[in-house]
């Protein structure tokens, strides 16, 4: 080696390869070389410094501010313990909530399936007003 003072040696310490253009981890502040540089590559603990992401509550989808200098998964878990608005009844509410008038259906449909002639809430299956006797307008019910 001619020229031993040039250079640093990479903080990472499985490598410690000696680099003449070493790279400074603008979080850490230790230097690195081209391979290890990236907050993953040398698992930067100072990375949720520089993380400008903003996390969002994983129960009530809400974003939550953290400060600079705060650790994000310690702010989420202090908001679900005392500010967070997640209701679990809300996600077990009913879809099919459209009951069949026909007497004897119990069935139920997402969609309100209304008749023209009586204006009643029916299934697919008693849609038609000869399927559920229909009592509206004395109108012929085809034209067959």
């Amino acid at each position: 080696m001619e020229l031993p003072w040039l250079g640093e040696h990479c903080s990472e310490r499985t490598c410690k390869q000696l680099d003449f253009l070493p790279l400074k981890c603008n979080a850490c502040g230790e230097v690195f070389c081209k391979d290890h540089i990236r907050y993953d590559d040398h698992k930067c603990s100072s990375a949720y410094k520089k993380n400008v992401q903003v996390p969002v509550c994983p129960l009530c989808n809400t974003p939550i501010p953290v400060q600079k200098g705060e650790i994000p998964d310690i702010v989420v878990g202090a908001h679900i313990d005392k500010d967070c608005k997640y209701n679990p009844a809300q996600q077990k509410q009913k879809i099919f909530t459209n009951k069949c008038l026909k007497p004897g259906c119990k069935r139920k449909e997402m969609m309100k399936v209304v008749c023209e002639q009586c204006g009643g809430s029916f299934c697919i299956k008693h849609r038609h007003p000869l399927d559920h006797d229909c009592k509206g307008s004395s109108q012929p019910i085809s034209k067959a």
